[in-house]
């Protein structure tokens, strides 16, 4: 399995999950390592990220509903500056 699963959701499935009440983070254009101590619900508002991990390079953009699976090490390329609602389980 995946430890970066990225995903479309319609407005209906952001109403159900309550996104919209989730914390939002945002972040300017940077490089960074990140470690996931638990797993990670993320819905990007704005931005643009490239994520590199052992498995492979993935791309998330305005738009996206992203699962960041626990133990996940990656670096983070932040291309154009990040909005997200963010839930961590």
């Amino acid at each position: 399995m995946s430890k970066v699963i990225i995903e479309k959701v319609s407005p209906q499935q952001i109403r159900r999950f309550g996104i919209d009440s989730w914390p939002i983070w945002t972040k300017e254009i940077s490089r960074f390592d990140w470690h996931y101590a638990s797993q990670e619900q993320c819905y990007f508002i704005e931005g643009e990220v490239e994520i590199e991990t052992e498995e492979g390079n993935y791309t998330v953009r305005k738009g996206d509903f992203v699962t960041f699976q626990q133990g996940l090490k990656c670096t983070w390329n932040v291309i154009k500056p990040v909005q997200k609602h963010y839930n961590f389980e």
